[in-house]
């Protein structure tokens, strides 16, 4: 019994260290492509549009809302301490250095992610995928690279709008509703932020859209079992790259606090 569960085990970590080396090459390769010219501009501005501009509404929606609740959980919180002017710093600290990015990255995966997913998947089970590569056109070159370029423009950029909306719409609920001061407010805010600050939360939304491209293109590329496979394919890259890009929140804001 003992040397049956140690089998078992040892062969789920050699599945898992297998997976993890098929996944690392596959992003080699998909960068090298990336790099490797032909470049396929047409291509990348499309992703760039479906990726970034279409999740533009999302990430608006998700911002004020984060922006609403930040600022009436702190307004509650600091006002027990005579402290509700620094309600802005608390939302833009919040915002810049953790919500923005990873929300943000959720949000991308959900909507953005799964739909690559989904969409390479399809082309691998009707077999278009080996149909480009019968007519000698690189698939990582042709499909994967243009959506990994577009990922890593629109990460930041869809980052740096969550961060802004959410503390817009902040800013406009805590004057208006919780009547605090708007110079304090937008004080509170400027002497908080530092250019680290920024920084660091850039720096987590690039890491963050490679993770949600990377395992998207993945799951799909290698999806298989019909419009079964595509699902489940769709559903690990959701699921995967929600929980990595939590562990990776944790790892940088370690490396980087």
């Amino acid at each position: 019994m003992p040397l049956a569960l140690m089998g078992r085990l040892g062969s789920g970590a050699l599945d898992i260290a297998g997976g993890v080396g098929r996944a690392s090459l596959f992003l080699v390769r998909a960068v090298e492509g990336a790099v490797r010219p032909p470049y396929r501009w047409g291509l990348i501005i499309e992703q760039l549009h479906f990726i970034g501009n279409r999740s533009v509404g999302i990430i608006a929606l998700t911002s004020a809302f984060t922006g609403l609740v930040l600022a009436l959980q702190g307004y509650n919180a600091l006002s027990r301490f005579g402290a509700e002017q620094l309600v802005g710093s608390l939302v833009a600290l919040s915002l810049v250095r953790e919500l923005a990015p990873v929300l943000g990255a959720l949000m991308v995966t959900a909507r953005a992610g799964s739909a690559v997913a989904a969409t390479m998947g399809n082309m691998r089970v009707t077999e278009q995928i080996d149909a480009l590569k019968s007519m000698a056109i690189d698939p990582f070159g042709y499909l994967v690279a243009p959506r990994v370029v577009a990922a890593l423009v629109a990460g930041p950029m869809l980052t740096a709008m969550f961060t802004l909306t959410g503390l817009g719409v902040a800013q406009v609920f805590s004057v208006h509703v919780l009547r605090l001061d708007a110079g304090a407010f937008n004080h509170s805010v400027s002497t908080s932020i530092k250019t680290g600050d920024v920084v660091e939360g850039l720096s987590k939304a690039l890491v963050f859209a490679v993770a949600m491209i990377w395992i998207a293109t993945y799951r799909g590329y290698h999806a298989r079992g019909g419009a079964q496979g595509v699902g489940q394919a769709t559903t690990r890259a959701v699921v995967e790259t929600s929980v990595l890009v939590l562990a990776l929140d944790y790892v940088l804001t370690a490396l980087l606090f």
